[in-house]
């Protein structure tokens, strides 16, 4: 049995998110996503060999695809963050990006459960490290909370300020 009041809290809260402060909420979300994106774009696209030899320490994809994976990683962040940035295919970016980080979040569990040590290159670096430099807790809580945000502009992709707002009126 619902209550009458517990009715309107829902609707209340259902306005808030779907009305104008929804929209500004995204809009933050949507620019703290391209920041994060934007930010380990650059810090990687510098050195790609630096970015590759993160992605050979996850010891998880053959040598033929190292090279492939570790020069077009930055790449493809800048890319998500540029689209993020202007709000321009909001939902599909957002997809991108929850994949992205759910294959983020794998790499990182399964180095910890195979006892490799390593930096996990988010941001630059990467590589063996000593096994108390890892911090594979901190980094996959870090990645889950990106892969929030990235749910929310799933759920939520219209935002303020975006292309797709102006595209579509």
């Amino acid at each position: 049995m619902t209550s009458t009041t517990g009715l309107r809290r829902t609707s209340g809260l259902r306005r808030a998110v779907d009305g104008s402060a929804g929209q500004w909420f995204g809009l933050a979300v949507r620019l703290g996503l391209a920041l994060v994106w934007a930010w380990a774009g650059l810090a990687k696209v510098s050195d790609p060999a630096e970015a590759a030899q993160a992605v050979r320490a996850y010891e998880l994809l053959p040598e033929s695809l190292v090279k492939p994976v570790g020069y077009g990683l930055p790449f493809l962040e800048l890319a998500l963050a540029l689209l993020l940035l202007l709000g321009l295919g909001t939902r599909i970016v957002a997809v991108i990006s929850a994949l992205l980080l759910l294959t983020f979040i794998g790499g990182i569990t399964s180095a910890w459960a195979r006892g490799i040590s390593i930096d996990c290159g988010c941001f630059g670096g990467g590589g063996a490290v000593d096994a108390s430099q890892t911090e594979y807790l901190q980094e996959i809580l870090r990645d889950t909370g990106f892969l929030l945000l990235a749910a929310w502009l799933i759920y939520r992709p219209r935002t303020k300020l975006s292309a797709d707002a102006w595209l579509a009126a």
